[in-house]
């Protein structure tokens, strides 16, 4: 007995063993004085049990077992550490047949000393005294260390900001290096939707790279279409000025810029992390739950992540994101994938060798013309190897554009031992038209820039 029930039995104990006054009893008790005799006679007949309830330990039908909640616990500390407690109560639902409520699976881990990866400041604050308390209470070493190393420092949270009022008005891009899988760290580049909170694009890197941002801006076109700003950190991927420059007209623009400014697409960049607080969130939010699912589906090369992706996404889409279709949209639609893919493409500056023919790549390549055949220029001409999205690669020099062919390490075919039928004629390579961007006076210009800052 604790609490009110033992005050009433000291109180009516001393009232039989010495004897007293029944009123003030009563008073002090806050009962009538006809409870005051009830509970005399019943505690003549029946002594201190008389006032132990009858639903003392006596446990409701939809109570957790002990073993239930010990299987909680041990599949947090095991199989699902790291994961949020909303996350693991929908693992625990749908992996572990255990369907419970979240308060339920907080409490239960709050009362083992575990505390959720995403609680707040004062969550933690309060989570920190708690333990405190029992360290200095705890009596064995083992004891002690255990609390030790229960004891977390609190984050700080991101401030959030009022959404867009349009799908596709603004998308939030970044990148985040983080032990995704395995023990080696990969990049996790990723865009959201301010308006909606849609994750638009996901991709996996080793590093953070051109490549990664131009597959995230892949899929955005192909599922949305052209967005109408990017919104990113200051990173060289996006922003470039020329050292002391002051002319924002002779700033030489990025790959990433460059292929923007083709989209019509703006770019506005930020130094402060919690400007761009929805996609800083997503990138916390992924790194409690994404590692956890790519664990348990075994998930250890970077090609098996990107194919998890999609699927992972759209069930994070469908369950976190408010629905598009009530929102008002300004994504315009993409252009033929013909041109996308040239306009994700990767530019970097070569001189033709002595050999007649550039080397990109630790390969040898040879231009040919429009008409499939190969066409030698001359020693020491400098132009720009064009690498499209899908791996097409193109040279440019002066007002002309040339396909790139690897060059074999031996011939096919022998010319003194093997029959030869009558040459084929050659595969007429795609060169873009005139109009396309690479051709235009603009492209020049940004060619130029990239040459020079190059050198």
């Amino acid at each position: 007995m604790k609490g009110k029930t033992q005050v009433k039995y000291e109180t009516i104990k001393e009232l039989v063993d010495h004897g007293g006054n029944k009123d003030r009893a009563a008073l002090a008790l806050d009962c009538a004085r006809r409870t005051i005799d009830r509970y005399i006679a019943g505690y003549k007949a029946e002594g201190k049990a008389f006032f132990v309830h009858g639903n003392t330990g006596w446990q409701p039908v939809h109570t957790l077992g002990e073993g239930i909640r010990r299987d909680i616990v041990d599949f947090y500390n095991g199989k699902y550490r790291d994961a949020n407690f909303a996350h693991f109560t929908e693992l625990l639902s749908v992996r572990e047949r255990i369907s419970v409520s979240e308060s339920l699976v907080r409490n239960v881990l709050s009362e083992a000393g575990i505390l959720s990866p995403k609680a707040r400041r004062k969550t933690r604050r309060e989570h920190r005294k708690r333990l405190k308390a029992a360290l200095e209470s705890a009596k064995s070493t083992a004891e002690k260390k255990l609390i030790e190393a229960k004891l977390v420092d609190a984050e700080e949270a991101h401030p959030r900001r009022p959404r867009c009022s349009r799908f596709g008005e603004m998308v939030q891009m970044d990148a985040s290096l983080h032990p995704w899988f395995g023990d080696v760290k990969a990049t996790l580049h990723i865009a959201i939707d301010d308006a909606t909170g849609i994750i638009v694009g996901a991709w996996f890197e080793w590093q953070e790279t051109l490549r990664g941002y131009y597959s995230v801006l892949k899929q955005i076109l192909d599922r949305y279409g052209i967005p109408f700003m990017f919104y990113t950190d200051r990173r060289t991927v996006f922003e470039y000025r020329r050292s002391g420059g002051k002319d924002v007209a002779n700033d030489t623009p990025t790959q990433f810029g460059y292929a923007c400014k083709q989209l019509g697409v703006q770019i506005e960049t930020t130094s402060v992390a919690q400007a761009k607080g929805r996609v800083e969130r997503l990138i916390q939010t992924m790194q409690s739950r994404l590692p956890v699912e790519l664990r348990l589906e075994g998930v250890t090369t970077l090609e098996q992540a990107n194919e998890f992706l999609p699927g992972f996404i759209a069930r994070y889409n469908a369950k976190f994101a408010l629905p598009s279709h009530s929102i008002p949209s300004v994504f315009e639609t993409q252009p033929p994938e013909e041109k996308t893919d040239m306009i994700l493409a990767v530019i970097t500056e070569r001189t033709v060798d002595n050999g007649h023919s550039v080397r990109f790549e630790n390969k040898h390549l040879r231009t040919l013309n429009k008409h499939g055949r190969v066409e030698y220029l001359r020693r020491g001409t400098t132009g720009l190897v064009i690498r499209t999205f899908s791996g097409g690669l193109f040279f440019t020099a002066g007002d002309r554009v040339y396909a790139l062919e690897e060059i074999p390490a031996h011939e096919r075919t022998s010319k003194n031992f093997d029959f030869h039928p009558a040459a084929p004629v050659p595969k007429k390579p795609y060169i873009p038209p005139l109009t396309h961007p690479w051709r235009q006076d603009s492209f020049r210009r940004f060619a130029r820039r990239q040459a020079g800052l190059s050198a």
